[in-house]
């Protein structure tokens, strides 16, 4: 079964920059469409960025992590990353991981059956 551990979070100063890591155990993590997800206080988990399964490699952000974040997988480590430059307070919050085991990502919560436990990003001054 595949796990996934988050880490990287920490808090920050806005208009820095971190980088969050999820390591993955089990099989065939190349398989897996891999996004993260962000919870900010108060609000709903919304989906943040993805990347498609090694065969179709495709990327998305929403709008509002367009040109900050930069999502990369290395297969050969089991490992997705999520780049985040030019930090804003709003992106406070608990950082998901998550696997599903389709080619093409989505944002949407749904594909993904499994989940790390989240790691905590505090921008603030």
């Amino acid at each position: 079964q595949l796990q996934l551990v988050e880490s990287g979070g920490g808090q920050v100063e806005p208009g820095r920059s971190l980088r969050l890591s999820c390591a993955a155990s089990g099989i065939n993590f190349d398989a897996y469409a891999i996004a993260w997800f962000r919870q900010a206080p108060g609000n709903d988990r919304e989906g943040v960025s993805c990347i498609s399964s090694r065969g179709e490699g495709s990327t998305f952000y929403t709008d509002s992590v367009k040109g900050r974040f930069i999502i990369s997988r290395d297969d050969a480590e089991n490992t997705a990353y999520l780049q985040i430059s030019s930090l804003k307070v709003e992106d406070t919050g608990v950082y998901f991981c998550a696997a599903g085991f389709i080619a093409r990502c989505s944002l949407g919560e749904r594909p993904y059956d499994y989940w790390g436990q989240g790691a905590q990003v505090i921008v603030s001054s």
